[in-house]
């Protein structure tokens, strides 16, 4: 029996991806398991793979939350860009 691990994510190929990249990616992931007919080996491969997309794109977004904070946060210290809204 051989092992296909095309699926089997490494941490430095999830790393590598855009938050686009890690999406796109997660998207086919779902509709090869929703479109069925794989073994049951291919479908925990791909859940595994897609359970690593899916954190990769909350790690993106929530580091563009910490970013947008910052922003706000700085754009608040009382300097000219402040709004009064």
């Amino acid at each position: 029996m051989t092992e296909n691990n095309s699926a089997a994510p490494t941490p430095d190929s999830l790393d590598a991806l855009s938050y686009e990249e890690a999406r796109e990616q997660l998207v086919a992931v779902v509709g090869r398991l929703e479109a069925g007919g794989a073994s049951l080996e291919e479908s925990l491969a791909l859940w595994e793979r897609g359970e690593a997309l899916a954190k990769r794109c909350e790690d993106w977004l929530e580091g563009a939350r910490k970013r947008l904070a910052s922003a706000r946060d700085a754009g608040n210290d009382g300097g000219p860009a402040a709004s009064t809204d």
